[in-house]
């Protein structure tokens, strides 16, 4: 394994917890292919046969999507460390969900899907901790859809916004908080416009209703954001 690439791997939630040593003997199991593309090159299209789960080792990637009027969605940019087509690849299907595509000179590491579903010859211990973090990694993913899809049931933008500072607060435990998404990641989780969504945040801001700086953000009047979450979140 490239020295190179390690500090992306062990960023990676699917290598978590496993020594550098244990990595290593892991990966010699897996027998990972790593292949590079320029920028604008496609990693794999919509629609193609998936055999492989995808680590970004280096450079960055586009997740993207076509809409049915044929109009590009950006659904994700990846950066070094990230892990791509671990959900599809395992509902029985087999085809990429979305097409992946690189944004400058990047590296990619491709892990054979049917290494997940058996222990290697040896019963490594690290072998096993690699399948239990992609359980773990796919329960997560699974809850966060659950409840972007819950979002998607609210119609106002101010109600999302109100739902999420509540729940951020309720989870941190405090009315003073570190969001756990920056602006563009909390506008594709809210399906809204970042502008939009930016716009909104300054009303509320000019109401007393909250104060933020960056990611940091407190809620002055939390009775009255209360009152935009239905059922009171």
């Amino acid at each position: 394994m490239n020295d190179a690439w390690l500090q992306s791997l062990e960023q990676c939630p699917l290598f978590q917890e496993i020594a550098e040593a244990d990595l290593r003997v892991m990966l010699a199991c897996f027998m990972p292919r790593v292949a590079g593309y320029k920028r604008g090159e496609y990693v794999c299209l919509e629609g193609d046969e998936q055999k492989t789960v995808g680590v970004l080792l280096s450079g960055r990637l586009s997740v993207n999507r076509e809409t049915l009027a044929g109009n590009k969605m950006v659904m994700a940019t990846l950066s070094p460390g990230e892990l791509f087509g671990e959900m599809a690849a395992f509902s029985g299907r087999r085809r990429w969900p979305a097409s992946v595509a690189a944004l400058e000179a990047s590296e990619v590491m491709f892990l054979p899907v049917e290494r997940f579903s058996v222990t290697c010859a040896d019963s490594c211990e690290s072998h096993a901790s690699i399948i239990r973090n992609m359980l773990g990694i796919i329960s997560r993913k699974a809850l966060m859809l659950n409840r972007k899809v819950e979002y998607l049931t609210l119609k106002g933008m101010r109600e999302k916004l109100c739902r999420y500072l509540m729940e951020q607060s309720r989870s941190q435990g405090g009315t003073t908080f570190t969001m756990d998404m920056n602006r563009n990641e909390l506008a594709d989780f809210l399906n809204v416009s970042r502008p939009s969504m930016s716009r909104e945040l300054g009303r509320m801001r000019d109401e007393g209703l909250i104060d933020f700086y960056r990611g940091s953000v407190r809620i002055l009047m939390p009775e009255q954001l209360l009152r935009y979450c239905p059922d009171n979140a």
